[in-house]
């Protein structure tokens, strides 16, 4: 695995907070798409994924071959408080978790990249593999977040 892709993943870490600049309460629980999530939704569901995403990769690093579930991420939009969740904290608790699996995956020797687990419903993954998904991952979403940004008139070149 090309180890600069550590410091990329590293690095989104603050793009969740920087995408927030600026919205209010009311900008945050808008739909500007019907039927998709808002921006609080988003940002609570990079949160809980990172969160699982490094239970996954710890897992695939310590373990021989465990098993990784998949989630319901609807699901956990649904749950009760979630639309209470500080998003600002929750941007705040997402840039300290992959600052600190960073230091985990920085400190791996190579051939660990090469160890999986297997996920109940895509079979066997590489450590190698997290690392680029959870940076797509954040940046699909963040195209999604930016373009309801747009369409409220706060685009993020205003930030």
């Amino acid at each position: 695995m090309d180890r600069k892709l550590i410091d990329q993943y590293e690095a989104g870490g603050p793009l969740l907070s920087k995408s927030i600049v600026g919205l209010s309460n009311e900008d945050l629980h808008a739909l500007p798409i019907p039927g998709t999530w808002s921006i609080h939704q988003i940002v609570v569901h990079m949160m809980d994924s990172d969160l699982i995403s490094t239970d996954r990769m710890k897992r695939v690093a310590a373990m021989d071959k465990p098993l990784l579930c998949a989630y319901d991420e609807s699901a956990f939009a649904r749950l009760p408080g979630s639309d209470q969740i500080d998003v600002k904290l929750a941007c705040e608790i997402f840039t300290l978790n992959r600052r600190a699996m960073a230091t985990i995956l920085r400190a791996l020797p190579d051939e660990s990249f090469e160890r999986f687990g297997i996920h109940n419903e895509n079979g066997k993954v590489k450590l190698s593999e997290f690392v680029p998904l959870y940076i797509n991952h954040l940046d699909g979403h963040l195209k999604h977040l930016y373009e309801k940004r747009r369409l409220l008139g706060k685009p993020v070149e205003s930030i």
